[in-house]
């Protein structure tokens, strides 16, 4: 698929083989070229590719480096670093690699970069997190006015990922062309008081985490009928007594793109059940709410909310 002047490709295929201005190692924050896409770089590559790579670190958890690509047919190899030396990695390492991949392409003027699937190997991450975050990145990427890619190609060794890829990360950027527009995008989420406490939900989609129930306006509705319609989705919950709360706008409140969300507060009726984007719910008491970990500015929100009602 194309938008604006740059290619996205999705194929099956030896990353090491692909004759692109850059390749992307998911890399630890050493640069030691051990297991996995890296290994399988060196080798093919030649030591000298590790070699540079590691004269070049440590380097921060999340961010990059570029190395020549030894005896490959590419060009560089950009190094971003999903893990450190635990070998672990989360949603927040995995944007932050790809967004900072993308920023080494940039500053070399590259027209043509190929992607793993970073953090699934040695990091275990989930092949459809990736994938989603992965897509996502590439959409914030290419709002930018002039970017020099070209060409941008995820590369996935294996067919059960390759299928994954395919499906989540050209069905998502085909989501964003043409249903949600360039943006920023308005969205609203809703504090729901429900006798016992709170209703909070777990997202299944990235950014991870618990959330206030909300989404995206759809054309020709209004803030109260989408926020209706949104409770309801992931909640099951109707909404009694609507009242705006906030409208929150600064730019980083969702780390994919810029929204501005308008919060309300309501109490909730009917048996909550979690669906839509939520995959799981809870009904949390008041004293526990910054408890949890939120996606978003959620845990702001709620704390203002909180402060505002002590």
């Amino acid at each position: 698929m194309k938008i604006k002047n740059t290619e996205l490709k999705v194929i099956q295929g030896d990353l090491t083989s692909l004759k692109v201005d850059a390749i992307v190692n998911a890399a630890n924050n050493e640069l030691v070229m051990g297991g996995g896409v890296a290994g399988i770089i060196r080798n093919k590559g030649g030591q000298e590719i590790e070699a540079e790579a590691v004269k070049k670190g440590p380097i921060d958890i999340g961010g990059s480096v570029v190395t020549s690509a030894g005896k490959l047919p590419a060009k560089h190899v950009i190094h971003a670093a999903t893990m450190g030396m635990d070998f672990k990695t989360d949603q927040n390492k995995v944007r932050a690699a790809a967004a900072s991949a993308f920023v080494c392409a940039e500053e070399l003027k590259l027209s043509s970069i190929a992607f793993p699937a970073l953090g699934c190997g040695v990091g275990g991450f989930p092949k459809k997190g990736t994938a989603k975050i992965m897509a996502q990145e590439v959409s914030s990427y290419l709002r930018q006015p002039e970017v020099s890619l070209k060409e941008i190609i995820f590369c996935l060794y294996d067919q059960p990922t390759f299928d994954i890829f395919n499906d989540i990360v050209i069905g998502y950027l085909t989501y964003m062309q043409e249903k949600l527009g360039p943006g920023p995008y308005v969205t609203t989420d809703v504090i729901i008081e429900v006798p016992e406490g709170v209703v909070v939900i777990e997202r299944s989609n990235p950014p991870y985490g618990w959330a206030l129930p909300g989404g995206f306006l759809d054309y020709g509705e209004s803030l109260e009928e989408a926020v209706v319609r949104e409770a309801k989705e992931e909640t099951n919950l109707d909404l009694v007594d609507l009242k705006q709360f906030h409208t929150y706008s600064k730019m980083g409140r969702d780390p994919r793109f810029q929204t501005i969300t308008t919060v309300y507060t309501a109490k909730g009726k009917g048996i909550p059940q979690a669906g839509d984007d939520a995959q799981n719910f809870k009904i949390v008491k008041h004293e526990d709410l910054l408890m949890f970990d939120y996606a978003f500015d959620h845990k702001e929100i709620i704390r203002e909310y909180l402060k505002k009602n002590d």
